[in-house]
């Protein structure tokens, strides 16, 4: 479903594990592991041995660069993330200092850093750490006022009474009362929120640069004595909180619903709160969709932020908005690019650089606040993470299907964080092939090629089926869904961007709600059908079918439509009973824009086409192996869809396989299982393909 970010950010998050040490008995932290390649293979071993690069800044008084790395260890099933500062010099990143730690931030002048570190605020200035006292809670997030003498703080608060708060003699008592909906959310039970507490900040110095100590004082909880989220899960950080240059007005996306009100709906708003009069202004009052990350122009005049139109849905256009403070007029500058904007900051006071996909490439743009003209900054077959722009230098992180995240100023490459692993393996390569629907119009299809590609030889070939479904096939590096690791397993893959995926215009993009098996299949069918005609390499004897999420409800899906092209599937979190899927999800905005309402509503005949393409009701024309994978920690789509899935295909008489994974949710996320995940996956499409 679209918020199921399977190959974005949300795809390389930190693992985590679930009994996090004390601070006096942290592991040793995991190091940049020295893996020796063989065969040149780009192998799943090699895949988890790669550092990610999930943040970078930099210092506008210094110009030094922070970033934000992690590394994994499979022996020891879990991972550690290192902050690097260094400066760009002659084309280079110089390293000066690296440490254990995330969420860096510069605190301005004197080279300071501040970070979290162990949950806890912590800042660093000459290799030094400086512990920052007087907040015991675990902190998730943090922001700087600009004076730095105020601090916002993210911590959970706890919102629903416990069984031992009901009955303190039940102390060891595990079932979970439960009264209202919203009571699971993607992979938790919701008992807490993350809440933004206030705190001034006190710096006592050495001299007139260096920091001897600090301590946070006075904390308020702007959402006191309410169950809101800010920022909100599962998605939101610190990005969805900002500090206007008044260092009196805080910028926070807040969605103020709770229980069934907030399983029905999207309608999130930005509110400014002033620290001193403690007043709440909601800025986009009537604006019924999601409004999010809020940023303030560097002179305080106007505020940008991210908004979609409408209430329930959740892949509605994300559109770059402006609001004149003063005069409180609000401007759609992105209206002229007809896709969502992603990331965004203020360049000046009157232009934004972001980031937007479009035809399969997330590139960057600048947009004038003034007139609304937008200009290309960087494109081609790549995705890019806008950083910053400073001094005329523009900062960015970039990656591909051919290589993970790296920081880059301008057209130089400041990180190589793997080119021990790249300068052992050979990657495959990405073509764009452009096809014909059965509508008429025009799809992209990337073409993934394995290495030492030979065009007289005929390969095993998979198609891949999105997740979303409204999540665009762009030049995404992923550590689960790894088009090169597909490749170098000797697979050409055939990646259609079918209906209902952005990048291509809203109507192409809206037009899978309500129609799940219909032109969406379509599409999957003409681009593998497509491929088997015109590219002579494509084995048409040895096909394969992949995918996750509304991936794996594709799977499903083509399983009992197939007619017979397909020699194997594998579904990861799909959903196999519609009716199922309903009632058991958490979002209900979501089933009841995509499916178009509940199943028991006769008289819709939107979901009663939802519900009469569920992929159960053809199982009697499955006649193909499949594997099905779950996590079951999933509260988004729940194991039992895989487990019904894999229990009807051996009741069929077919070959099934089953992999469950009791402590993994929507994704596979500790290393071990990140292994057995690929091992898994090509034994079982090795024994049907090759």
């Amino acid at each position: 479903m679209n918020h199921i970010k399977l190959f974005s950010l949300a795809a390389i998050a930190f693992f985590v594990m679930s009994c996090k040490p004390s601070a006096t008995d942290q592991p040793a932290p995991i190091t940049k592991p020295q893996i020796t390649i063989n065969d040149g293979r780009f192998s799943a071993e090699a895949l988890w041995a790669m550092g990610r690069i999930n943040a970078a800044i930099v210092d506008i008084e210094t110009g030094w660069i922070a970033y934000s790395v992690s590394y994994y260890s499979v022996a020891e099933n879990r991972s550690t993330s290192w902050i690097r500062i260094g400066w760009e010099s002659d084309g280079q990143f110089q390293l000066i200092d690296e440490f254990v730690g995330s969420d860096p931030a510069w605190f301005g002048g004197g080279g300071v850093l501040a970070y979290l570190k162990n949950g806890h605020l912590t800042l660093r200035q000459h290799k030094q750490d400086i512990p920052v006292s007087g907040y015991d809670q675990d902190v998730e997030g943090f922001l700087l006022s600009p004076r730095r003498d105020r601090i916002v703080l993210i911590s959970q608060v706890k919102t629903v009474p416990s069984t031992q708060d009901k009955y303190p003699d039940l102390d060891k008592a595990s079932g979970r009362v439960v009264t209202d909906l919203m009571y699971k959310h993607w992979d938790e039970w919701t008992e807490t929120a993350p809440q933004p507490f206030i705190c001034q900040l006190d710096i006592n110095y050495k001299n007139e640069m260096d920091i001897r100590s600090a301590q946070l004082s006075n904390p308020v909880n702007i959402l006191q004595d309410t169950p809101y989220e800010s920022p909100m899960k599962p998605w939101g950080g610190i990005e969805q909180l900002a500090w206007n240059s008044d260092n009196e007005t805080l910028a926070y996306t807040c969605r103020k619903k709770a229980g069934k009100d907030y399983a029905l709906s999207t309608n999130s708003d930005i509110y400014l709160y002033n620290v001193t009069a403690h007043t709440h202004t909601n800025i986009t009052e009537g604006m019924m969709g999601y409004d999010t990350n809020p940023q303030f122009s560097p002179d305080g005049t106007r505020i940008a932020w991210l908004s979609m139109e409408r209430d329930g849905y959740e892949s509605d256009q994300n559109r770059l908005m402006i609001q004149d403070l003063s005069t409180h007029q609000t401007t759609f500058v992105s209206r002229a690019l007809e896709t969502n904007v992603d990331e965004f900051f203020w360049a000046n006071d009157s232009s934004i650089i972001f980031s937007a996909c479009w035809h399969g490439e997330v590139g960057l743009y600048s947009v004038s606040a003034v007139n609304q003209t937008i200009q290309q900054l960087k494109g081609g077959q790549y995705d890019y993470q806008p950083v910053d722009y400073i001094d005329g230098h523009l900062y960015y992180l970039r990656h591909s299907m051919c290589e993970a995240n790296e920081l880059f100023m301008d057209d130089i490459q400041l990180t190589f964080e793997n080119k021990n692993i790249y300068d052992q393996v050979t990657m495959g390569s990405v073509v764009p092939r452009w096809q014909k629907t059965t509508t008429g119009e025009d799809m992209l299809t990337w073409i993934i090629l394995p290495p030492h590609f030979d065009a007289t030889k005929k390969y095993p070939t998979l198609l891949y089926c999105e997740g979303g479904p409204q999540s665009p096939i762009s030049q995404f590096w992923s550590y689960r869904w790894n088009f090169m690791m597909m490749a170098a397993n000797g697979y050409v893959v055939v990646a259609p961007n079918r209906h209902g995926l952005p990048g291509f215009g809203n109507a192409w993009c809206e037009q899978i709600s309500g129609d799940y098996g219909g032109q969406c299949m379509k599409d999957y069918l003409t681009a593998i059908d497509e491929a088997c005609a015109n590219l002579p390499y494509v084995d048409k004897d040895r096909l394969g079918c992949v995918g996750a999420s509304f991936g794996g409800f594709s799977v499903y899906w083509l399983a009992g439509h197939h007619n017979k092209r397909f020699k194997a599937f594998i579904a990861h979190d799909g959903i196999f009973n519609l009716e199922m899927q309903y009632l058991e999800t958490e979002e209900m905005w979501f089933v009841n824009w995509d499916l178009g309402g509940a199943y028991w509503d006769k008289t819709n005949a939107i979901a009663q086409r939802s519900y009469a393409n569920s992929p159960h009701l053809f199982v009697d024309q499955w006649d193909t192996p499949i594997l099905c994978i779950h996590g079951e920690k999933d509260y988004r789509i729940l194991a039992n869809q895989a487990m019904a899935a894999y229990d009807a295909a051996k009741l069929r008489g077919i070959d099934a396989e089953l992999l469950i994974f009791p402590d993994e949710n929507h994704w596979v996320l500790k290393p071990q299982n990140g292994i057995l995940w690929q091992r898994t996956f090509y034994e079982w499409l090795d024994k049907y393909l090759k």
